[in-house]
């Protein structure tokens, strides 16, 4: 167990601790309301984690701000998936030590995947001394307790590993949207794919009941929810150790009966676990996103032998086969990691004809990082940075152009799209498809947060533009 792992100090529950931290800090912020500034690194998994950090904090009194120098509170929710996510990690807490400086009474937290690995927390806890806090992903529902005992414990708090991870439900809920929500149906990752620090960092699989996500689910229909994304490092493996397993299908097929005018997307889908079934589902559903993402990562299978990501070429493309036939309009993103240890440029050319054989909508590209506790960062990586880079460039040249196709030919077509917000440089609305392209319109903001029928006048790249149908 961690040294400094905090044990539960009595019986007294989370809320109390929240109740008891409300007090000081409205004593400590001299009768104002305390404020928090919340800062969220990686995936949407951390977007949705930090929601319940707000929530929890909310529960203590806070309110929050978008800046640092204004906040009694900073926290650092971190990611820990690439080499350059955690290198602006430290930089970025490194510069929190003139901002204490100047606010002396300022509490500092750094939480997150990056603090469930011990380089790293070791590094906050030698080279930043001003960090007050800090705790990793299995902690968050303890954030009261921890928070009490860091501003009355007159010490530096560490509470990281030791604690088997529990599914906690119940949480408060500070939601950054009014009409956009994550929904979380499972915790962890089993595959222990040779380059990935999740299943270390987030630990294995456990899935929330189903009766737990329908009802959330439900609720956030009711309150007005559009677009409503389920969460799972894995989603396919969703009901694995439940008492009574369902498959990912299965609770898509429950959550679609629910009434309402709503989407339901998902992330992320590992292929080895991507089903007929759940192509099926989706064909037959009334709310199911026609996107899906579905990382292959190398088209090439001795790569993915040695990825341990348990498929191969050929299975990938006969199960995007299968989902074209069933879902003709289905739009595909997918993750490609170039330059894997030990990939020869012949190898990375069979990932090119993948991404011309498929046709994705689009991809999210990464050359190799190494991160430290995994099998691939033992591996002998003989190609240099710079040859992995022109790799990359040829990548994204290969994706453009496919990108330019597909957008071109939607053009002339009527789209049903979410419009979600305005880009601040155009002063368009930004709009989103079933397919998770964006299309730019002019409107008024009043239309934020509510579907619409866009008619698609020209395409760019990776960018469409419209106009609404009705004018």
């Amino acid at each position: 167990m961690e040294e400094n792992l905090l044990a539960p100090a009595d019986s007294r529950s989370q809320e109390e601790y929240a109740a008891e931290v409300s007090q000081i800090m409205t004593v400590r912020a001299m009768g104002q309301v305390p404020l928090a500034y919340i800062r969220t690194y990686g995936c949407q998994q951390n977007v949705a984690d930090s929601e319940k950090i707000k929530g929890l904090l909310e529960r203590m009194g806070f309110q929050f701000t978008e800046t640092e120098e204004d906040a009694d509170f900073i926290l650092f929710n971190t990611c820990a998936v690439r080499e350059h996510a955690e290198d602006r990690v430290f930089g970025n807490v490194g510069a929190l030590k003139n901002s204490k400086r100047r606010h002396p009474s300022q509490i500092i937290a750094v939480c997150g995947c990056m603090m469930e690995q011990e380089h790293a927390a070791e590094r906050i806890r030698k080279s930043f001394p001003f960090v007050s806090l800090v705790f990793g992903t299995h902690m968050i529902h303890r954030l009261p307790e921890l928070l009490y005992e860091t501003i009355t414990g007159g010490r530096r708090v560490f509470a990281r590993g030791g604690e088997s991870p529990v599914i906690t439900e119940g949480l408060p809920v500070h939601r950054d949207s009014r009409f956009k929500a994550w929904l979380t149906v499972m915790y962890g990752c089993d595959n222990f794919c040779s380059y990935c620090i999740v299943p270390y960092v987030r630990g294995r699989e456990r899935s929330r009941s189903p009766q737990a996500i329908v009802e959330e689910f439900r609720a956030l229909v009711a309150e007005g929810y559009k677009d409503i994304t389920l969460l799972g490092q894995n989603v396919n493996s969703y009901g694995k150790g439940l008492e009574d397993p369902i498959s990912f299908a299965e609770l898509l097929r429950r959550l679609d009966e629910t009434e309402g005018d709503y989407r339901i997307r998902f992330m992320t889908s590992h292929p080895k676990d991507a089903t007929h079934e759940l192509f099926d589902t989706i064909a037959a559903s009334k709310h199911i996103s026609h996107h899906v993402h579905l990382p292959f990562q190398s088209g090439n299978d001795r790569v993915l032998r040695e990825m341990n990501r348990r498929y191969d070429r050929e299975k990938y493309l006969s199960l995007v086969s299968y989902a074209k036939q069933k879902i003709p309009d289905l739009s595909l993103t997918s993750d490609v990691i170039v330059g894997f240890p030990g990939e020869t440029y012949e190898e990375f050319c069979d990932t090119l004809s993948l991404i011309r054989e498929v046709g994705f909508t689009s991809l999210f590209t990464f050359i190799y990082s190494p991160r430290e506790g995994t099998r691939a960062a033992k591996m002998d990586d003989p190609i240099p940075h710079e040859e992995k880079a022109r790799w990359m460039a040829e990548l994204l040249r290969t994706q453009e152009e496919i990108s330019t196709v597909r957008c071109a030919a939607m053009v002339g077509r009527t789209e049903r799209v979410l419009v979600e917000g305005i880009n601040e440089k155009t002063g368009l609305l930004e709009c989103r498809t079933d397919g998770n392209l964006i299309v730019e319109t002019e409107g008024p903001a009043e239309r934020i947060g509510s579907f619409a029928d866009v008619a698609i006048t020209s395409a760019g790249n990776f960018i469409l533009r419209g106009r609404f149908a009705e004018e």
